[in-house]
């Protein structure tokens, strides 16, 4: 890329990754800081729930502040959640409570705040709980694991009044936020299209089987809303994301930040008017392990003229300008191109760079929480609940398109690719996506992905227009007692 100092912008990158490890670098968490009370009746109570993998990184932050106190370590893990609660006395003075029963927290008067950072299958019913407990909520993405039930996160936080922030920390560092401006601003004229990139190397989980579960994890908490099934995946932690009643891919893993700055920078704020999507679990060793979510994806998201692409590969993928997790605007004067959390470039139509945009911390996006959770006032968040659920659910629209194709070939996604409504953006990343596969020694003349039907979709009502089965995908069924409420019961 003509102009691109690529060694400049790593090192600039490791730097702030520095910055963000060593402590509060970030002018917004610093100035929060000294703004906090280490007085006990100031403190506010933290329920943790969830705490084997990103809720360490919600522990870390929770302790670095004056003016919070983790009293309570929810996770069915028991193993897990005691390690957290030995972990976290040493370093604040008073150990938590663990339980494995996130309930017990949210009938204590002492707990202020719940911090969600559970698998998707639970992420709603949790902050449902919660908010309906009197609680105010941080709760990771995506923050469902269908449509409906973000809606219903939004339908309760209002209706109780209590303040729900969304993990799509990106909202609230200065360098997304000031490239977000840039585009909005105008400063690479009329964008018509933002493209998502997802390009996160994985491996196949190994043999569908039936597992035992470890003995310490009570699995009718851990499961929840999910349906009662064996345990068909080697590894319990984590692998649940590429299985279907668990998780939503890396589509709603990873992804769902990416999905998050597009939807922002394209000034969207609702579900798109039409979705359509394409992929498959392709490559040595995928299409038999115990996943069943695309490995391999493109999602076309529209919005009246503008365009949403998105693209998941979790096989090794060439970059796409200089950018394997980000995202792209496409402007008529220019690109701005967001390739790390805190990082991203203005270009010009020669791919000089323009504009470089960068900073913010971790930390900044638990300020923001924490300051909302004092005024009282939703509209101080950076990433409200309504925002979660709107790119959250375009992640579930893209994932229903793709569950309800038929079987195609790339040839015949092609075809379809060159009339679908005049887009070229979609003709272009089928070329990349059969160059891809060729890269990971799948013959793009023998592959066959899911090529899913293009979904009318009525933003108004959430529902989509005369498709019975795509609207049955909305939501799922319950296992009592976790049940997410239905319309009007939260």
């Amino acid at each position: 890329m003509a102009d691109y100092n690529r060694r400049h912008f790593l090192q600039d990158t490791l730097l702030a990754a520095a910055a963000m490890a060593a402590g509060p670098a970030s002018l917004a968490f610093a100035e929060e800081t000294e703004k906090q009370s280490d007085a006990a009746s100031e403190k506010l109570g933290v329920a943790m729930v969830g705490v084997h993998g990103q809720g360490r990184g919600h522990i870390a932050q929770y302790l670095r502040r004056k003016d919070t106190e983790i009293r309570y370590i929810c996770d069915p893990d028991q193993t897990v959640g005691q390690k957290q609660a030995a972990a976290i006395a040493n370093k604040q003075g008073r150990k938590p409570k663990w339980v494995a029963d996130m309930r017990e927290a949210f009938d204590d008067q002492s707990v202020d705040l719940v911090s969600i950072a559970t698998p998707n299958f639970w992420h709603a019913l949790a902050a449902i709980w919660a908010i309906q407990a009197g609680k105010d909520v941080y709760v990771e993405k995506p923050v469902s694991h269908n449509v409906s039930e973000g809606r219903r996160i939004v339908d309760a936080a209002r209706k109780h009044g209590r303040i729900c922030q969304t993990g799509t920390q990106c909202r609230s560092l200065k360098g997304s936020i000031d490239a977000i401006q840039w585009v909005h601003d105008g400063k690479i004229g009329d964008v018509k299209l933002a493209r998502g990139l997802c390009y996160k190397p994985r491996k196949p989980l190994g043999p569908k089987g039936i597992y035992d579960v470890p003995k310490e994890v009570d699995y009718n908490l851990y499961l929840g809303p999910a349906p009662m099934a064996p345990l068909t995946r080697p590894k319990l932690h984590y692998d649940w994301h590429w299985q279907s009643p668990y998780g939503n891919g890396d589509l709603g893993n990873q992804g769902i930040h990416q999905m998050d700055l597009g939807r922002w920078g394209l000034g969207v704020n609702q579900l798109s008017d039409r979705v359509v999507a394409y992929g498959g679990r392709l490559g040595p060793g995928w299409d038999k392990d115990a996943g069943d979510t695309a490995n391999s994806q493109v999602i076309v998201l529209e919005f009246g003229d503008k365009t949403l692409a998105f693209e998941v590969r979790n096989m090794p993928s060439q970059p796409l300008m200089d950018t394997q997790i980000g995202v792209i605007f496409y402007g008529t004067d220019g690109y701005v191109v967001l390739d790390k959390y805190t990082h991203g470039v203005a270009l010009d139509n020669e791919l000089k760079v323009v504009k470089q945009f960068k900073g913010g911390e971790f930390g900044d996006h638990f300020a923001n929480f924490i300051k909302a959770a004092r005024s009282r006032n939703h509209e101080d968040l950076h990433a409200d609940i309504l925002d979660g659920h709107l790119s959250s659910a375009l992640c579930h629209l893209g994932n229903i398109s793709w569950t309800l194709g038929k079987q195609a070939s790339l040839a015949e996604v092609s075809g379809w690719a060159e009339t679908y409504r005049g887009n070229d953006t979609a003709t272009d990343t089928v070329n990349r996506f059969a160059a891809h596969l060729k890269q990971n020694k799948v013959d793009p003349d023998k592959a066959t992905v899911s090529l899913g039907p293009a979904l009318a979709f009525d933003p108004a009502s959430e529902t989509f227009v005369g498709n019975e089965k795509a609207n049955a995908m909305l939501t799922r069924d319950y296992r009592k007692p976790f049940v997410v409420p239905p319309a009007g019961d939260v």
